[in-house]
């Protein structure tokens, strides 16, 4: 059995966010799901879909938090 470079880099992926730990996974989760669904229609390609799903829900948590601390800040210097 050959293992193909998209499989061995859906491995690596999978590793790497499993070792960040649950502190950083805001938004993996809920991307991830919506992701494999979407990938699963869009011609059964729910792991890749999960994988950037997840990458995409943590960008989206990542600038929410950003937005929230600048709000919290003007509001703050007022």
């Amino acid at each position: 059995m050959k293992a193909s470079p998209i499989k061995i880099s859906l491995i690596a992926m999978t590793l790497v966010f499993a070792t960040t730990g649950t502190a950083n996974a805001a938004g993996c989760l809920k991307g991830a799901v919506v992701g494999g669904v979407a990938g699963h229609y869009a011609g059964h390609h729910a792991v890749v879909g999960a994988v950037g799903g997840c990458m995409v829900g943590r960008h989206l948590a990542k600038q929410h938090a950003q937005q929230q601390a600048a709000q919290r800040q003007a509001a703050q210097a007022q």
